[in-house]
């Protein structure tokens, strides 16, 4: 940790403010996707349960505008879609009188389930944890950031300075909010974000790859602290593209992430 931030976010009653350990590796005053969309999870996981146990299925979040570390944000939920078995959850981080970033969860009920042998996927990331390798991004300097100080990494295969697919252990080192315990659900919003940016194909020097969006689909829910990613890039040369991450824990697959791509040269 740092001496000036030990979480993502500083809560003031029913305000969260980004702390430098949110800040992104290319502008310090902005924001890292994963921290908002860690923050997102978490108003899901809060948002009134209508004495149901849920588990979220989904998460689609938007990135709607820069969000800046220092500025306070309110948060906005409600229930779209109201069931016993299914329902569909919102919520919105807000600035001010813009909303910077938004969500929409799929929740199903959660039940336990005697499926047949073989059924429920077993094939794991490339090495275990301990079989992996730290790697630092060339990017990453003593400024306190995302990246540089409220992460952990351990590449499988690839590595932060090599182009194309990876596979990587992500552990979140700090909580979202202070004195809070990350969920798994936390934990895996906030590692997904890191897909484009750890398989890139195309030099960040030269080539922006901006996410506008995440999209986590999830079989179960995430155990464990470290959230594993096999992660893949595709360019479709007309300003697009898509990254595709596999996402596991260390018990096993666990879902997946897509990320829309904005792509143009520096």
């Amino acid at each position: 940790m740092t001496d000036q931030a030990d979480a993502l976010f500083e809560r003031s009653g029913d305000r969260f403010t980004p702390t430098v350990l949110a800040a992104g590796p290319w502008d310090p005053a902005n924001c890292h996707g994963g921290p908002p969309s860690a923050l997102l999870a978490r108003a899901v996981e809060h948002h009134d349960s209508d004495g149901v146990e849920w588990q979220v299925a989904r998460l689609t979040i938007e990135l709607l505008r820069p969000i800046r570390v220092g500025r306070p944000l309110s948060i906005a939920s409600a229930t779209e879609r109201a069931g016993r078995r299914i329902s569909v959850v919102t919520a919105s981080l807000i600035d001010g009188e813009h909303e910077v970033a938004g969500v929409r969860a799929l929740r199903i009920r959660r039940r336990q389930d005697d499926l047949p042998e073989g059924v429920v996927p077993t094939d794991s990331m490339p090495t275990a944890v301990e079989q992996s390798w730290p790697d630092v991004a060339d990017f990453t300097d003593d400024q306190p950031s995302y990246v540089g100080h409220a992460c952990e990494f351990r590449f499988a295969s690839g590595g932060w300075n090599q182009l194309g697919a990876c596979a990587v252990w992500i552990r979140l080192l700090c909580p979202v909010i202070g004195g809070e315990h990350p969920t798994g659900l936390q934990r895996v919003a906030a590692a997904a974000d890191f897909g484009n940016g750890v398989s890139a194909d195309v030099d960040f020097n030269n080539w922006l790859y901006i996410n506008p969006d995440l999209t986590i689909h999830l079989a179960r829910p995430a155990r464990g602290e470290w959230i594993g990613l096999r992660a893949s890039s595709h360019l479709g040369g007309t300003g697009t593209g898509l990254a595709h991450s596999l996402l596991h824990d260390e018990d096993g697959p666990l879902g997946l992430s897509l990320q829309s791509l904005l792509v143009e040269p520096r």
